[in-house]
């Protein structure tokens, strides 16, 4: 183990989910979404940056034909969700007419899926549904659907796969709780 990922591992109070706890969800996840788009296109859309890892994971499992693309947005200052959600880089392709899956790594608040999923709905696309690996359902203050979703968590500071701490931890292959 080199000394950056044990320094890491110092700082994580405990593995909430494991490497192949996640794989396996993400399995489960794409089987299901295959199912439900066999015979029908679908356009993933990556919620960046956090869903990255989950992205490209959920992508390689699925047995459908898709096209990528992605959206960022921010409702965050440091830690602490401020309500509103801010536009960064716009999906590349229309979407009018397309089956959409929205990606994202979490939801806490609802904000940043609340708006994306209004949003994308006033594009005229056939369909858009979500996907999410985690969901922190008590810190919800805006009501969302989500159509296919990986584990509840508890109300923890997460990191790992995706999740981050000051654009920390991404890239470690579970989910843990930060020592705060």
């Amino acid at each position: 183990m080199n000394i950056n990922r044990k320094r890491k591992k110092d700082e994580i109070k405990k593995v909430l989910l494991t490497r192949e706890q996640i794989q396996e969800k993400v399995k489960e996840l794409a089987e299901k979404i295959s199912s439900d788009y066999k015979n029908k296109e679908l356009t993933i859309i990556g919620v960046l940056k956090g869903s990255i890892i989950f992205f490209s994971d959920l992508a390689r499992c699925l047995k459908v034909d898709c096209s990528f693309d992605f959206i960022s947005v921010s409702s965050y200052k440091k830690t602490k969700s401020t309500g509103v959600v801010r536009l960064l880089s716009d999906l590349r392709e229309d979407p009018v007419g397309k089956n959409l899956l929205l990606v994202d790594e979490i939801v806490d608040t609802g904000y940043t899926l609340n708006y994306l999923h209004k949003n994308l709905k006033t594009r005229q696309p056939a369909s858009v549904r979500t996907c999410v690996l985690l969901d922190k359902s008590g810190l919800r203050k805006v009501p969302v659907k989500i159509d296919y979703k990986g584990f509840v968590v508890p109300n923890s500071f997460l990191v790992g796969y995706g999740l981050d701490y000051k654009e920390k931890y991404r890239n470690l292959p579970y989910i843990g709780i930060l020592k705060c």
